[in-house]
């Protein structure tokens, strides 16, 4: 077999768009995270999943920096041989004021912007039967937690799950956002150990809830790891 290395043309950014998807495959969970012993997928393999059909296709892809009166954001924007453009900001939250914290929240925005872009998701390798489990056991340990702490109290009675969720995902953030009881990587670790299998639920059922909880575990972890040594 050759590789297909040759442009397909198209006359607009969408039909070359649908035509790259049609190609693409999930991006691999293959870096390592140490801090939540689990396998994610890196900037690089969103990349290896989608820029060589993309590219096949006419589109490319540029991911600059940008700043408006909302503040500082990276911008994946692809470019169509046709002309034709389509971006996506995602905006810069850094947990650390400096390089390294700057880098870290460019990589995640590269990211991010680059998968919602392209439509790509990462890799399921647990299965959806694992996922359901997960699901179940989640949720009733993880409201059975949030109301023994309160978290739900302000809800009203016919508060929806979506509603119940987006609450405790709030109270997790906080906890590991929070400076005072997050003080050194072992207890920001014990507190990703507490509330684990309500993460996992989010990943399951709310992608975007997920996306907040590990962002503010891994700023608050970026924040007090120590420096890396000259």
């Amino acid at each position: 077999m050759t590789e297909k290395t040759t442009n397909t043309q198209h006359g607009n950014i969408a039909s070359a768009l649908a035509a790259a998807q049609a190609e693409m495959g999930p991006a691999l969970k293959s870096a390592e995270n140490p801090h939540f012993r689990s396998k994610y997928a890196d900037l690089a393999s969103v990349m290896d999943a989608c820029l060589p059909a993309l590219n096949r296709h006419g589109i490319a892809v540029i991911q600059p920096l940008s700043e408006n009166e909302f503040g500082r954001h990276v911008v994946t924007r692809f470019i169509h041989s046709s002309g034709e453009t389509l971006e996506c900001p995602i905006p810069l939250i850094v947990g650390k004021q400096d390089m390294q914290g700057l880098g870290s929240a460019i990589t995640y925005a590269r990211r991010y912007g680059l998968m919602s872009l392209a439509g790509i998701a990462p890799e399921d390798d647990d299965g959806n039967a694992a996922a359901a489990s997960v699901k179940g056991n989640a949720a009733s340990q993880g409201l059975r937690d949030a109301w023994r702490d309160g978290v739900l109290d302000s809800l009203p009675p016919d508060a929806t799950a979506r509603q119940k969720a987006e609450a405790f995902a709030e109270a997790i953030a906080t906890e590991f956002a929070a400076k005072g009881t997050s003080r050194s990587t072992k207890a920001l670790e014990a507190a990703w150990d507490k509330h684990a299998k309500m993460v996992a639920k989010f990943e399951a059922e709310y992608p975007d809830l997920h996306t907040r909880v590990v962002d503010a575990y891994e700023n608050r972890m970026i924040d007090i790891a120590p420096e890396p040594m000259e």
